[in-house]
């Protein structure tokens, strides 16, 4: 993997550090190794990546070994100072400002950092405090996504607990049926029944004592949503789940109940086998991953994030945003560059309006996907993008990879191309200066108020749900 920012200006630090501790000039330690001392200017500050034998010929030239000039760890104090410096100069809450970054030099004094980081620091505590009402919860869910990250979105014992479940069940291929899903819950001990009087909170209620699981009702019973919130659960028993003892518990809950449906609805070896063979097509699409399995475009999509890069070597990002930009779920390993705000959560922030999960929403054919190239400054992204409507609010589900893995995909000859340098604020959310210059101070927007994405949740045993509303539904179904 490439060398982080902070990384090479690590080891630019660690470089200048030796070659002063030597006595040499950089075009006196340039000829030494090989390269003119502009280049060697270029690593020490971080501007280049060196090259193994490079680095091993600074090594022995300036005393040194190759392990210790990699080493993560600042040579000296003036040198961690300015990391410091760097780094918090590269946060998204001080670029969104669109102050210039202060140019560090031999004459600015180790006080003057100081200086200039507490300052950082101070601004950093108050957009933590700003937000504080729903940290816990946002820091939780930013926990997860990374960790899942790590994983490559992939988890192994959920993934062999479902095929065993498919094959007790009789299921050998095709879309999973709702009588499928109805053996497997009577497999556990379980029936399925439809009620209308579900409360309001909770999506199903499980009743443990009586073996029932209560769901909503719908004009096709075996339709992909409800095979879903049957399946989920049906995982609480099957996990070992107990009530959760806090927020970020209970998200972990709710990710691997959602991973155990997905893999019952598109099991994995069936799923790798078709996305290999698509593969080899160079005929990826989510669309017909999707139609193979009979989910939906979402969650064929998601599905995509847990195995392609597993099975198929292929790194890739999935955004469901809604209509006003707001990015509604994310996952990401192909370093698409994402908004976050000071706790690092992507959720709620508003993405780039030159993204195909927004630039969509401006197409006229909703009913297929749109096909596009993004140049960003962490490189050119193809994305596969597909609006939809639930409600009265529209959203868009997008998924893509970076630019030499488009060969693989449907859609990668397409001629759309867009640039976006976000977060730079003049990328998007600055309007045009002849407008500014038009309507500055005489225009008055009444600001929509929007949902908060991790708002505080009521007490109880279940996050979120209203208890008394629930016991109250069991009391009264039990003496049905």
């Amino acid at each position: 993997m490439p060398a982080s920012v902070i990384e090479l200006s690590t080891l630019g630090h660690r470089i200048r550090h030796h070659r002063v501790a030597q006595g040499y000039t950089l075009d006196e330690l340039g000829a030494i190794v090989g390269v003119a001392g502009s280049q060697l200017s270029l690593i020490e500050n971080g501007k280049r990546e060196p090259k193994l034998s490079l680095l091993q010929a600074i090594a022995h030239a300036t005393g040194t070994d190759v392990t210790d000039l990699l080493s993560p760890e600042p040579p000296n104090r003036r040198a961690a100072l300015e990391l410091s410096l760097e780094q918090a100069q590269a946060s998204p809450v001080f670029r969104r400002l669109g102050i210039p970054a202060v140019r560090v030099t031999k004459a600015t004094t180790d006080e003057t950092i100081e200086a200039v980081l507490g300052l950082h620091h101070e601004l950093q505590r108050r957009e933590r405090e700003a937000i504080a009402t729903p940290e816990e919860a946002r820091r939780a869910n930013t926990e997860l996504r990374l960790r899942m990250r790590e994983k490559n979105n992939y988890l192994p014992e959920i993934e062999q607990l479902a095929e065993k479940q498919l094959k007790a069940a009789g299921h050998t291929g095709g879309a999973l049926t709702h009588r499928s899903v109805s053996i497997m819950a009577s497999q556990l001990g379980f029936e399925l029944i439809y009620v209308d009087d579900l409360p309001h909170s909770a999506r199903s209620v499980t009743d443990l004592e009586n073996g029932r699981i209560y769901l909503p009702p719908a004009s096709i019973p075996g339709g992909h949503g409800l095979r879903s919130m049957a399946l989920q659960a049906m995982a609480h028993r099957l996990l070992g789940h107990t009530p959760p003892t806090d927020y970020a518990d209970f998200l972990q809950q709710r990710l691997e109940i959602n991973y155990f449906a997905a893999c019952c609805l598109m099991p994995e070896t069936a799923s790798v086998a078709f996305l290999a063979q698509a593969k080899r097509d160079r005929n990826l699409a989510v669309e017909d991953f999707r139609d193979a399995f009979g989910v939906t475009h979402e969650a064929a999509a998601m599905r995509m994030t847990n195995l392609l890069t597993e099975h198929l070597g292929t790194r890739l990002h999935f955004l469901r945003v809604d209509g006003a930009g707001a990015i509604n779920r994310v996952y990401e390993n192909d370093d698409l560059p994402l908004p976050m705000d000071v706790t690092g959560s992507v959720e709620g922030q508003i993405v780039c309006r030159r993204f195909a999960a927004r630039a969509a929403f401006a197409e006229q054919n909703r009913t297929v996907e749109h096909y596009q190239y993004t140049d960003t400054p962490a490189g050119t992204f193809w994305c596969s993008s597909q609006t939809g409507r639930t409600g009265d609010a529209e959203f868009s589900i997008t998924v893509g990879v970076p630019f030499d893995d488009a060969r693989w995909f449907r859609g990668r000859e397409t001629q759309k191309r867009a640039t976006s340098t976000c977060p730079d604020e003049s990328c998007c959310r600055r309007p045009d200066a002849s407008l500014t210059s038009r309507w500055d101070g005489k225009a008055w927007p009444s600001a929509r108020v929007h949902m908060q994405m991790f708002s505080p949740l009521p007490r109880g045993a279940f996050p979120g749900v209203d208890d008394g509303e629930v016991y109250a539904f069991l009391d009264r179904h039990a003496q049905e």
